[in-house]
């Protein structure tokens, strides 16, 4: 007997998890607030750790989903440090990014997103969901000219962060897959 291995779920911190866009003065309801120092977060010494809102309902909810849940963020190994335990999160693996990989759409020959290509990469054409605020069409078409299998580039405001619709929406794909749909 043969088991098919579960979709991947692509997971960005910064935009589904923490909704770093949304006003400063209004914490979005059910988050919590967490002054955090990543390693990538040089502020001047005088500045406060980054504020992340963070909301202890999304791992339980993430956990129900019928996904393998990666992180896919710059957060990298300290996703499972410092957001994954707030959120009642397991240690999950990492999407390594290459050394010196651009952060920028101008980073790339084809304007996509720096991470598409080696998340592409990654999934070696397993199904795939991504869940991103940083997501265009062009990322839809390199998907769809470059894995053969099935995915899902999901966009998520940083506005809100995840959402009850978008919980909704992965667990409709998840049970059929389809290619990306190019705009």
């Amino acid at each position: 007997m043969t088991t098919v291995p579960r979709p991947l779920l692509f997971l960005d911190v910064d935009g589904p998890l923490n909704p770093w866009d949304a006003k400063p003065t209004r914490r979005p309801a059910d988050y919590q607030t967490h002054r955090l120092r990543p390693t990538g977060w040089k502020p001047h010494e005088s500045r406060k750790p980054l504020r992340v809102w963070l909301n202890p309902s999304h791992g339980p909810a993430l956990l129900a989903l019928p996904f393998e849940l990666i992180w896919a963020t710059t957060w990298g190994t300290e996703a499972n440090e410092m957001i994954g335990p707030r959120i009642g999160l397991p240690d999950l693996p990492v999407v390594p990014w290459p050394t010196g990989a651009g952060r920028s759409r101008q980073d790339t020959p084809d304007g996509t997103f720096w991470k598409t290509a080696h998340l592409v990469e990654y999934a070696a054409n397993r199904p795939f969901a991504w869940v991103d605020d940083d997501l265009d069409p062009l990322d839809a078409k390199y998907v769809a000219t470059h894995h053969d299998g099935p995915a899902l580039l999901h966009r998520i405001s940083p506005k809100s962060g995840l959402l009850p619709q978008d919980f909704e929406a992965l667990t409709a794909w998840s049970q059929a897959p389809t290619r990306p749909t190019v705009p």
